[in-house]
């Protein structure tokens, strides 16, 4: 029999891991849908523990959330999604074909639980007797090691995959530093070091432009990819209020102080 409590506790927690859910799929910011997909892992975590499973509580909030996600929000921040970005679909009928997908997987779990024949429960206790680590290491190593070695197989497959389609030959052998420079120097472009972003200016960030000492934006010290997505932060218009206070304040002072030569060199 369920307590007040488990079902309190339960339909609370349902209602927040189903939300996460449905957001993580209707979120148009990555962001967002990634931090949904993160809740609804933790509520995951805490109906593990609530059952007694408390070796899956811990690996789900260890490796799940607290590795698996991290890695998806750093992908998301190097790749830089934005709302900004176009939504059609490279691949056409995509979306048909998830929906068709995750209607029949939808199906296959229905059926499976259906059929499912739980005539009597052993109990939590009688589970947990010789403790909740090692039942279920007997039940991975010995009933199910066959199906425990084909999801690794699996996982093992998917991951050189990825690594085999994401890999390049290199056409030609990399340029030295030298090369480089010389090849710089015949080309008449910029020999010198770039200009660091956000050098004179009120932040130092890499979609902010360096200011040159009259107060205009330097071209060259930011990235092209984020100029041509639109993501750079003009602040020149900042800096040359803060240059034109700076002037004010210095000719304020020098006229207090009544130097005359002081004031020639400032201005």
């Amino acid at each position: 029999m369920t307590s007040t409590g488990e079902a309190v506790q339960f339909w609370i927690l349902a209602v927040v891991a189903t939300g996460g859910a449905l957001a993580t799929v209707l979120m148009r910011k990555a962001v967002h849908s990634a931090l949904s997909l993160a809740g609804t892992m933790i509520v995951l975590a805490v109906f593990y523990l609530a059952n007694g499973a408390y070796f899956l509580g811990i690996v789900q909030i260890v490796v799940y959330t607290g590795a698996i996600m991290m890695l998806f929000l750093f992908v998301v921040m190097l790749v830089g999604v934005t709302a900004a970005d176009s939504l059609r679909e490279t691949i056409r009928g995509q979306r048909w074909l998830a929906a068709l997908c995750g209607l029949g997987f939808g199906v296959l779990l229905v059926a499976g639980i259906a059929n499912a024949s739980l005539h009597h429960f052993d109990g939590l206790g009688q589970a947990n007797a010789g403790g909740n680590v090692e039942g279920l290491a007997a039940l991975v190593f010995t009933k199910y090691v066959f199906a425990f070695e084909i999801t690794g197989a699996l996982l093992i497959t998917a991951a050189v995959g990825a690594m085999v389609l994401t890999h390049r030959e290199r056409i030609r052998r990399a340029a030295t530093q030298k090369e480089l420079s010389r090849q710089r120097v015949r080309e008449g472009g910029h020999l010198a070091p770039l200009p660091a972003p956000g050098t004179y200016a009120r932040h130092n960030a890499n979609d902010i432009p360096a200011l040159l000492p009259d107060g205009t934006p330097s071209e060259l010290s930011v990235s092209p990819t984020l100029r041509a997505r639109g993501q750079v932060r003009d602040v020149s218009g900042e800096a040359l209020a803060d240059l034109a206070a700076l002037e004010r304040r210095s000719r304020e002072w020098l006229e207090r102080d009544g130097d005359e030569d002081r004031k020639g060199a400032v201005k």
